[in-house]
């Protein structure tokens, strides 16, 4: 898995040189699946919403590299969403007379509806990131982390996680307070690391 640790801004500046594979990958791991989770919640097949995911991705990289974004006068994701949106409607266009292709959201629908479906799916990465993460902090311990999940996650009651585990009642308490803890905290991170700063600033 790629350790995604560069802020966007980081991102950016490293995307203008052409051959830093490693920021070019880090940008398609963290947009990607945001980018293809979108185009699906936009009704699109998973095939639509790869080849969507893909073209947007290499044109917004051929734009910023020519100078056309300027992250001090826009938000990347709105950028990202007007690139995806008109290649969604020329799919769509010609998907017209498929009477089985039809988007949940309209991809013309209002910026805003656009933007909280972004959003809701933006949260979505941050939140699988941010498990995959817990998972691989090894402070935490593995029976601490299977606890929580099965316990927090999976909905099974503490006495039947505990005796699974072979830990007692109150150890599963304390391991679903240690897990939420530590996930705010990593959410956190990954929130600011995802933030562009905002015009003006340092």
């Amino acid at each position: 898995m790629i350790t995604a640790t560069r802020t966007t801004s980081q991102l950016l500046e490293g995307l203008l040189d052409p051959g830093n594979r490693p920021v070019w990958a880090e940008f398609d791991a963290r947009y990607r699946p945001i980018l293809r989770s979108w185009s699906l919640r936009l009704g699109l097949s998973e095939a639509d919403a790869d080849d969507i995911a893909q073209e947007t991705l290499t044109r917004f990289v051929q734009d910023y590299r020519s100078g056309k974004y300027d992250p001090a006068k826009g938000r990347l994701r709105a950028w990202l969403i007007g690139i995806a949106r008109y290649r969604i409607i020329d799919r769509r266009r010609s998907l017209a007379r498929s009477p089985a292709r039809v988007s949940a959201i309209d991809p013309v629908a209002g910026e805003q509806e656009l933007d909280r479906v972004w959003d809701q799916e933006h949260r979505a990465a941050i939140l699988r990131e941010a498990m995959d993460r817990l998972r691989e902090e090894t402070a935490l311990g593995q029976s601490t982390i299977d606890a929580f999940v099965r316990f927090a996650l999976d909905g099974r009651s503490a006495a039947e996680v505990a005796r699974e585990i072979g830990i007692s009642a109150d150890s599963v308490y304390a391991a679903k307070k240690r897990c939420l803890c530590r996930l705010r905290e990593i959410v956190s991170m990954l929130e600011d690391r995802d933030e562009l700063p905002s015009p003006g600033s340092d």
